[in-house]
């Protein structure tokens, strides 16, 4: 268990960047706007289809090369791919447990570090919690790679960073509900460490956090935030499974997601996990059954999608 830890450990920090959007989700004053082009890029990652919104975020990429933006959706969808290609079962529960070091991880990480690079040129010149919140996301992009690599220090390191930016984000803008996201994540995983690790974790400096804020902040995020609101859908269902054992209360935050999104199989699978942990064998079997069935243009995707779906359709039928 205390394995498991470490490595989830690691993951958050990678979660506390996702740019996972609800494209329809309603702009709070002081938030950012997302323009057209980036909303259908995020839906198109969100809908299944990491390809296409790699293709939308080159073509804003091309249009305004000093916006971080464009490097950050294209780093968002070049991630999912990564996940997907990661994910397998262990200790009953459907997650990317280790991986991150195939072919498509370096363009990932030059992505993350370019968000970084240009979020910081414009805050030379100009303070403002936008950029912060990029500045963020850009450390946090790479920071769950490594945590995916299971390589804490350079897990540790990006997510203090994170932290920082999300922070000064919120110091100019209160009411940024997706630098709650990173910051809830944040507080929540580091809070879920054991008493040794957290033992460690003060001669490594990384700061605390708090569970209850944590959740309180990811329901904000989930509610309000306009880059990361899919994101923080996802884990706080995913953490409510794996560290709290609340499958119903994860259950009611994941549905919207296959509500939204009923062709990606990501998706799909975390539904069909919660529902088979609460017994719900046919509800179960129909999500593996949709995961099956979901179109995938990466095929290492799809063989993972099927490896993982059909054991769990084999289980269901014994």
């Amino acid at each position: 268990m205390t394995r498991m830890r470490l490595r989830k450990f690691a993951l958050p920090f990678a979660s506390v960047a996702l740019l996972a959007a609800l494209a329809s989700a309603p702009a709070r004053a002081g938030q950012i706007t997302l323009p057209e082009q980036a909303s259908r890029a995020l839906d198109e990652i969100y809908a299944g289809n990491p390809d296409d919104g790699i293709a939308s975020a080159q073509a804003m990429e091309h249009a305004q090369p000093q916006s971080p933006l464009g490097y950050a959706i294209e780093a968002e969808a070049r991630w999912w791919k990564i996940y997907c290609e990661s994910c397998d079962v262990q200790w009953g529960m459907i997650d990317a447990w280790k991986g991150g070091k195939g072919p498509g991880s370096n363009a990932y990480l030059y992505l993350a570090a370019k968000v970084v690079r240009l979020a910081n040129e414009h805050l030379a010149s100009s303070d403002t919690a936008e950029m912060h919140l990029y500045a963020g996301m850009g450390w946090a992009l790479q920071a769950r790679l490594y945590g995916l690599r299971n390589d804490r220090g350079k897990t540790a390191h990006a997510g203090v960073e994170a932290r920082k930016e999300f922070l000064r984000a919120l110091k100019l803008d209160p009411s940024m509900a997706d630098a709650d996201v990173g910051l809830g994540l944040y507080n929540y995983y580091v809070d879920t460490l054991s008493p040794l690790l957290k033992f460690l974790r003060f001669f490594m400096g990384i700061p605390g956090g708090s569970k209850k804020d944590g959740i309180r902040q990811l329901e904000n995020g989930m509610n309000h935030g306009v880059l990361l609101a899919t994101v923080a859908r996802f884990y706080l269902a995913k953490n409510l499974r794996t560290y709290d054992h609340q499958y119903e209360q994860a259950l009611s935050v994941a549905e919207p997601l296959t509500k939204r999104y009923p062709r990606n199989p990501i998706f799909l699978l975390l539904v069909g996990n919660l529902n088979a942990e609460l017994g719900r064998d046919q509800a179960a079997d129909t999500n593996f059954r949709a995961a099956l069935n979901a179109p995938a243009t990466d095929t290492a995707c799809a063989m993972r999608v099927h490896k993982i779906a059909n054991s769990f359709l084999s289980k269901s039928q014994q």
